[in-house]
């Protein structure tokens, strides 16, 4: 096996175990290490091969992906591995200006460096569909693209190397908030009596409509177009009011849902009751 088909990994929590798993499913040779032991049995009954250390695993092969906690864990656990010449692929999750010192960091030791945002869960990895954002060294990208694209399809975001993490926490933005207000429906639904089976037609059609109001409310906050003409402002607090009684009145936890109204109120008070729902944009560009 030629050393294009090897790959090491550092990390097997779930995600960086579902990550060996993909490349011994491709035919990789994979190195895999974690710090903690018992991680990488059924990994090494697959075929990979266990380094006693971070550095013997950087070693075996020119591409290694950490998977860690976050960023941070990268140092210690590379301290005293020779970099020189290697692919560091970092898909721990972290920000922005955590993968741009890193890159710095490696390129101070003779590595070249990409950092990741994988947009799936672990079941997810090594599917087609699946989408991993990449930024960093252009030049080790397209040289080791196929074995990133084993993961998922790669989307890559140019050189500057904390855009990959940057476009991934804006999806984590709204995911999270989305899903943290399907769980506060949910709250909503059984103090009244109902389930989430009970709610979730709607919690989908909801959720598929989402996309039309990107596309829409997109195109006004790059035109700097806050007319008003479809969501005035003013319109659109009064629903989120709604919304914040019938979860007090259901005597739930309200905090979350305060914190939007009181958004929508603070638009309000500073005179753009009468604009589109778009310029809440430039209120959430300022702190509270």
């Amino acid at each position: 096996m030629n050393s294009s088909n090897t790959v090491s990994i550092l990390g097997l929590g779930p995600m960086g175990h579902a990550m060996a798993a993909a490349y011994l499913d491709a035919g990789y040779g994979v190195t895999v290490w974690n710090r903690s032991a018992g991680k990488d049995e059924e990994l090494l009954g697959r075929g990979a091969r266990r380094a006693a250390t971070a550095a013997e695993a950087v070693a075996a092969s020119p591409v290694t992906v950490l998977s860690l906690i976050d960023v941070d864990a990268m140092y210690p656990s590379l301290d005293g591995a020779d970099l020189t010449g290697r692919v560091l692929v970092n898909l721990s999750s972290d920000v922005p200006e955590k993968a741009r010192a890193a890159a710095e960091w490696a390129a101070a030791r003779g590595a070249s460096y990409l950092t990741g945002g994988v947009t799936v869960n672990p079941s997810g990895v090594g599917k087609p569909d699946s989408q991993i954002f990449v930024s960093g060294s252009e030049e080790a990208y397209e040289a080791h693209r196929a074995t990133l694209d084993v993961l998922g399809a790669t989307d890559f975001q140019g050189s500057e190397p904390g855009l990959a993490q940057l476009h991934y926490q804006l999806g984590m933005t709204m995911f999270w908030t989305a899903f943290t207000g399907f769980q506060q429906a949910v709250a909503i639904a059984r103090a009244n009596g109902l389930t989430a089976a009970d709610i979730l037609p709607h919690a989908r059609a909801t959720a598929e409509s989402l996309p039309g109001f990107f596309d829409w409310s997109g195109a006004l906050i790059d035109a700097d177009d806050h007319s008003g003409e479809d969501a005035r402002l003013a319109m659109c607090a009064a629903s989120v009011e709604h919304v914040l009684h019938t979860a007090s009145a259901a005597g739930i936890d309200t905090g979350i849902l305060a914190a939007h109204a009181a958004l929508y109120r603070r638009g309000i008070e500073a005179g753009f009751g009468a604009d589109g729902t778009t310029r809440l944009v430039d209120l959430l560009a300022e702190p509270a």
